[in-house]
């Protein structure tokens, strides 16, 4: 009798169960290119040296501000073949954070089992990372360029001012750390 292994597969999320990732907050993320191929430049002297499509994603992230009204953009850098990047959800004066620094886990009525097992898809951390992402590969196609995504990104929801100020150094010497990173393959 064949198995089938993937019968029972199902896909694993790190994300917080119950969180509401369209809430106010800073979040760290990290997004990849498929098999870490070098498709956005390369680091020459610990500077990075964008090619076309690295450009376009540079572009494309500061975009983001003009569909999302409530994005507020902070720390980014494009690398050869990952982005790391810190966005802001603040929805004004309904700020659900303790401070400015410091996302609150929100375990809501509304998000729990709310239009999926994840939250609210219009308008959450997904949401605008798979708009990004579909703005970055649709400018690849249109211009014939060679280019694919890693199918998922990171997050990471920051509490503290610790962890803002440690993820803001390590992504401003993400070109200098390049030789030993984990991401140069």
């Amino acid at each position: 009798m064949h198995k089938n292994i993937f019968y029972n597969f199902r896909r694993q999320t790190h994300r917080l169960k119950g969180f509401d990732y369209s809430s106010n907050g800073y979040y760290y993320i990290t997004i990849c290119t498929k098999n870490r191929e070098h498709y956005f430049g390369e680091i020459i002297g610990d500077v990075m040296q964008y090619s076309l499509i690295g450009k376009i994603a540079q572009r494309y992230w500061s975009n983001i501000l003009r569909h999302y009204p409530f994005i507020k953009l902070d720390e980014f850098i494009v690398m050869p073949n990952h982005i790391h990047g810190v966005l802001i959800i603040n929805h004004g004066l309904n700020c659900k954070v303790a401070t400015q620094y410091i996302a609150s886990l929100q375990f809501t009525p509304q998000t729990l089992g709310h239009y999926n097992k994840f939250a609210p898809q219009s308008g959450n951390l997904s949401a605008i990372i798979r708009g990004f992402k579909i703005g970055v590969k649709k400018y690849a196609v249109i211009q014939g360029l060679d280019f694919q995504w890693q199918p998922r990104f990171y997050d990471k929801i920051i509490r503290n001012d610790n962890e803002l100020f440690r993820i803001r150094e390590y992504i401003r010497n993400n070109p200098v750390g390049w030789r030993e990173d984990r991401n140069n393959l």
